[in-house]
């Protein structure tokens, strides 16, 4: 077993390495605008996990994930040449959702934005359906209430 903080550091390298790669070497037309956004290595340094985002629709971005996958030989030997480990870990290629994910959060923020300044337009105009405070508030009655109390417990001896 390897030291996570040395998985780390393989990780980023061969995040550079692989990003630099399909940047100079590889050439298929397939590949659209693809960025590699982590890497992962496990802790025995034996598998590699890619990241990848492509601008485009989803004939781009499957374009370029066939486009990937084709070129993962080549691109594992661009690691291999440029990484110092005894063997060099596959490599596999995962869409990373976190772009959709964050579009699907700011469109449930702007539509509870939304409902909230609908809320307060409705309360811009509403008055109180009775008092504006309806607990009673009277020193008379307040005084009235203490010196008719009777003892709690009438019954002790």
């Amino acid at each position: 077993m390897a030291d996570p903080a040395r998985a780390a550091k393989l990780a980023d390298r061969i995040k550079v390495v692989v990003a630099q790669a399909l940047e100079r070497r590889i050439k298929d037309p397939r590949l659209g605008f693809v960025t590699i956004t982590d890497a992962r290595v496990t802790n025995d340094l034996q598998h590699a996990t890619l990241y990848y985002t492509v601008f485009g629709d989803e004939e781009q971005q499957a374009d370029t994930k066939a486009a990937l996958e084709s070129a993962r030989g080549i691109l594992r030997a661009e690691v291999g040449k440029n990484i110092t480990v005894r063997l060099t870990p596959t490599l596999e290629f995962v869409a990373d959702e976190i772009p959709v994910n964050a579009g699907h959060l700011e469109e449930l923020i702007r539509a509870a934005k939304q409902r909230d300044a609908e809320l307060a337009a409705l309360k811009e105009g509403a008055t109180y359906a009775g008092d504006a405070d309806p607990y009673r508030k009277d020193e008379e009655d307040f005084d009235e209430d203490l010196d008719s109390e009777a003892p709690v417990n009438s019954d002790a001896k």
